[in-house]
């Protein structure tokens, strides 16, 4: 993995105007990419983020399903989590709602996060 090639899908990302917030975080919530918004802890921002997506990978699993987002509406934003393969999850705020448009590209970064990870 190289960060560079993250911080190019991150890049990728954030030029939607709807996105403003991308980062990649290990799944032991280590910052990998992106930048940390400047009014968060940031150890515990993404500490959090990674035990919320375990958390609902676990609760999934446990209904034997397969998880494919996690959404937390924040009033105007919505934070969206989403897995990057074994090393680590996408964090993306959003402006409003997620729309189905913007889930699919959010997705689609994620998997080219897999790749270049």
């Amino acid at each position: 993995m190289t960060v560079s090639n993250v911080e190019v899908v991150l890049a990728e990302l954030k030029a939607m105007d709807e996105i403003g917030l991308a980062l990649v975080i290990s799944r032991s919530g280590m910052h990998i990419a992106g930048e940390i918004p400047e009014h968060v802890h940031a150890e515990t921002f993404v500490a959090m983020s990674a035990i919320l997506l375990g958390a609902a990978e676990t609760a999934t699993s446990e209904m034997k399903g397969d998880l494919s987002h996690v959404e937390i509406h924040l009033g105007t934003k919505t934070m969206l989590l989403t897995d990057t393969g074994k090393k680590g999850l996408l964090v993306v705020s959003i402006d409003g709602d997620v729309t189905p448009e913007t889930l699919k590209k959010v997705k689609q970064h994620a998997k080219e996060l897999i790749r270049v990870m």
